[in-house]
């Protein structure tokens, strides 16, 4: 199989890596996270190992330190994944240390939810976001659509950013999402109202000579390149300081990806409001978001009774075994 990503890594592990990515493929596993956190292994081995392909204990040690403004979820994440490759490595006839994983509460964690006033205030400051002519390949130029459509639709920013305009139909308002993260392709309505603000932006690259055929990325640099993840959280990071939204959540700080978890708060919020049973909206919600299972979807529950108190209390009891995350208004209210 020929991999495109051949010349991509430069390290001594690069040859290895474009077979471990080939061999996850053809077992239909999920490579594409793989392949990001492993091209930045690459990186840190290419500055730090000349000869032998085997990872040391040294190296695994380094990659597992503790980063900035990371969630234990991610580096838990990071470390296994060496693992896995590094077993992979040994599958191979290489020796290769198997870094030990550590140890993490996978409840713990709890996102930031923004209140419809911080949403309102965020959307306000990404308009005021300009570009000078000297920096022509900056993300800001897509910063108050994109916002809106993660806030809206509550897709992940890397399935945002992989969009390219023959998967974003304004006239039907349908996004096609492939390869999630879950290996599974899926359809993502759009609103009347974000469908007005697509078309919008895509007059206006249209008016900047900016590509909008099929094959060309819908969020690109006013110089037409794909816009990088690092750059569009870069970004927010100025929205939210402009927008007066300084905390210092849970030690990681507020996240782009918190945009996803307020969405479903906030619709959780709304079928509740509208009289919507649980029962059937959790199923609806869980398809949409992309989760596999109900227990991925259970936090928000939890999450949506602290934000907004007693909107679950018509909830009935026989949801509890279904629900398990919730406290029902009649019951004791220990955290979970």
């Amino acid at each position: 199989m020929v991999n495109n990503n051949s010349n991509k890594f430069k390290s001594v592990f690069s040859i290895m890596i474009v077979k471990y990515i080939d061999y996850m493929r053809s077992m239909s596993l999920e490579s594409r996270t793989a392949e990001i956190r492993l091209a930045q292994f690459d990186k840190l081995a290419y500055e730090r190992v000349t000869e032998g392909v085997g990872i040391t204990k040294e190296l695994a040690d380094e990659w597992g330190k503790i980063r900035s403004n990371e969630t234990p979820n991610n580096r838990y994440q990071r470390i296994s994944l060496l693992r896995r490759f590094s077993s992979f490595l040994q599958l191979h006839g290489i020796d290769s240390y198997l870094p030990k994983l550590p140890k993490y509460d996978k409840n713990a964690f709890m996102p930031y939810i923004f209140t419809t006033k911080e949403i309102t205030d965020i959307f306000r400051e990404s308009d005021k976001l300009h570009v000078h002519r000297k920096y022509l390949n900056s993300s800001k130029f897509v910063m108050p659509t994109l916002i809106r459509l993660l806030y809206s639709t509550g897709i992940r920013i890397g399935e945002a950013l992989s969009l390219k305009h023959s998967n974003v139909n304004l006239c039907d308002g349908i996004l096609t999402l492939y390869k999630c993260k879950n290996s599974e392709d899926r359809l993502v309505p759009l609103s009347l109202s974000m469908r007005e603000i697509c078309k919008d932006y895509v007059s206006y690259k249209e008016r900047m000579n900016i590509k909008t055929e099929d094959d060309s990325f819908f969020f690109t640099s006013p110089c037409g390149n794909q816009c990088l993840r690092g750059s569009i959280a870069d970004s927010f990071k100025i929205i939210l300081q402009r927008a007066g939204i300084h905390h210092n959540h849970n030690r990681v700080g507020v996240r782009l990806h918190d945009l996803r978890h307020t969405f479903c708060v906030h619709t959780l919020h709304r079928l509740c409001e509208q009289g919507l049973d649980l029962y059937y909206s959790m199923p609806i919600l869980m398809t949409y978001i992309g989760h596999k299972s109900l227990s991925a979807t259970n936090r928000y529950v939890r999450l949506t009774e602290e934000m907004y108190p007693g909107i679950l209390k018509n909830v009935n009891k026989a949801y509890k075994h279904l629900f398990p995350e919730i406290e029902l208004n009649n019951e004791t209210n220990e955290s979970d």
